[in-house]
């Protein structure tokens, strides 16, 4: 009987117990879930309107400081709830800390992207719109996130290229400048007249309007090849217009060179046959 009546006091002290945790606590954790959502609700709608302002004024800026503070803000709303449930905020930070250092060496490449995507925003080698070379792929910067940038290639190809790769390794950004040099080369045979060809090639160039005269266009001889006489033909225009007025050009000189019979060779050889005797 005194085990029976000893077990009933056990367990009325676990549920006063029981009670007296649900009472002192539920009111917290309550309050910690409810500041939870509203504060997440909160940082969404703030990132959200940072997004429509920054994306006003640098869209190269904008997906990244975004990113990087609707991180930090939720990580401090998750410091503030545990507080709330009653879990020292110190004993928590210190627990953040170590488990960021051990992350921080499993995670050693996006860290190294996350310092590339910085140095991006600081130096500006490109933007976003800016069209680049870089890792094999040429295309239109359409993002830079925190740890990657996306580029759409022309034949409509999305690339996720690390930020880390891009800060420390060359790329060439095509469309910082306003104008650029297209360089093309057409060979004439070495019984056609130069000048007559270099005339043709000055008409075509003043005929498109897409030829800039600042600076100066060149055309002259640039090499004496094994089967023809190489033309150098060098002209400015805007950068938009580069490779549209590639392809017209080598349509126009092959036409124009027909028409006034100067002759394109192609490799050839010349072979001798002797007889052995």
């Amino acid at each position: 009987m005194e085990d029976l009546f000893g077990s009933e006091g056990s367990a009325s002290e676990l549920i006063e117990q029981a009670i007296s945790l649900t009472m002192t606590y539920a009111p917290k954790v309550v309050l910690a879930i409810v500041t939870l959502f509203i504060g997440l609700w909160l940082i969404n709608r703030f990132v959200g309107v940072l997004d429509v302002k920054l994306g006003k004024k640098d869209p190269t800026l904008n997906k990244f400081l975004c990113g990087l503070i609707s991180a930090v803000l939720k990580i401090l709303l998750l410091i503030s709830v545990a507080s709330m449930v009653g879990i020292a905020t110190t004993s928590f930070v210190a627990i953040i800390g170590a488990a960021g250092l051990a992350i921080g060496f499993a995670l050693q490449g996006s860290l190294s992207n996350f310092a590339g995507g910085v140095l991006i925003l600081i130096f500006k080698p490109f933007k976003v719109g800016d069209t680049i070379e870089a890792q094999g792929f040429l295309g239109a910067v359409d993002e830079i996130s925190i740890l990657y940038t996306i580029v759409n290639t022309f034949d409509n190809r999305r690339i996720v290229i690390p930020n880390g790769s891009l800060s420390n390794a060359t790329l060439v950004n095509v469309s910082i400048y306003e104008n650029r040099r297209c360089d093309m080369t057409f060979g004439i045979g070495y019984d056609d007249d130069i000048d007559k060809a270099k005339s043709i090639l000055k008409r075509l160039m003043e005929e498109d309007d897409r030829s800039l005269t600042d600076p100066a266009p060149r055309i002259c001889v640039g090499s004496l090849g094994d089967s023809s006489v190489n033309l150098m033909f060098r002209v400015w225009v805007p950068t938009d217009d580069l490779w549209p007025y590639y392809w017209d050009m080598q349509e126009k000189v092959k036409k124009a060179f027909d028409a006034e019979g100067i002759t394109i060779p192609f490799p050839q050889r010349d072979v001798h046959m002797y007889k052995a005797e």
